[in-house]
């Protein structure tokens, strides 16, 4: 299936979950937010929300600094 990661097409296998998403796309940060079709999707929720066909993901990591 085709959806939008980060402002890029990206193919996927169907039955997939936003954490697995998260996991595959390489987010190295604990703390991150993930935005889908302009809602945030809370982190209790990710294990249960299946990605659809053509959602539009925005993925961020946290960065520390100073």
């Amino acid at each position: 299936m085709k959806i939008w990661v980060n402002g890029e097409i990206k193919n996927f296998e169907e039955n997939l979950t936003v954490y697995n998403l998260v996991e595959e796309i390489g987010v190295a940060s604990k703390k991150f937010a993930v935005e889908c079709n302009g809602e945030i999707i809370p982190k209790s929720s990710l294990k249960d929300t299946l990605v659809k066909e053509g959602d539009k993901f925005e993925i961020v990591g946290a960065v520390g600094g100073g």
